[in-house]
């Protein structure tokens, strides 16, 4: 069974432009009910990105708790090691790893890392120098790394008039 872990851009675009609150509530019941499955999940410090923002999407995370968005543990530090080791090791500028080292796609790597986890984000490689993005770190530990839509591919997800189907 793949086990995927969600970046915050996907919670937020997917509120913002592809699937609404309003208009698609059967995307955020199936996060749910595959959660609940152990399939998907994101971490603490992507809730606390959400939650900051004090809107609909701040309600929905809140609501979903640690069950959805884990919690660091004794195998996820030895993996932020690793991921450390990786980016100082790079050609990135030292404000890039700075940053990188400081926010949540830092955390959401190495839980990946530790857990075998598959990434998801709507992050694509770069090959700029100036800020390390997921799919580049991932790339660089083997972690695998997919679109939100790969994800709903590889799930065999479907959304019926609204409903998870």
């Amino acid at each position: 069974m793949s086990r995927y872990l969600l970046d915050a851009n996907v919670f937020i675009q997917g509120k913002n432009l592809h699937y609404g609150f309003d208009f698609c509530p059967a995307f955020w019941d199936w996060l749910v009910e595959q959660n609940q499955a152990g399939v998907v999940a994101s971490i603490e410090k992507v809730s606390d990105e959400l939650v900051g923002a004090g809107d609909e999407l701040a309600d929905w995370a809140t609501a979903r708790g640690r069950p959805f968005f884990l919690a660091p543990d004794d195998a996820v530090l030895p993996a932020l090691g690793e991921v450390s080791a990786w980016a100082t090791g790079q050609n990135y500028e030292p404000a890039a790893i700075a940053t990188f080292l400081q926010v949540a796609d830092y955390w959401l790597i190495a839980h990946a890392k530790a857990h075998e986890f598959i990434v998801v984000t709507h992050e694509v490689p770069s090959e700029s120098v100036r800020k390390i993005k997921i799919p580049n770190a991932c790339i660089g530990l083997g972690i695998t790394c997919v679109s939100p839509y790969e994800m709903l591919r590889r799930e065999h997800a479907r959304f019926i008039l609204g409903v998870a189907a």
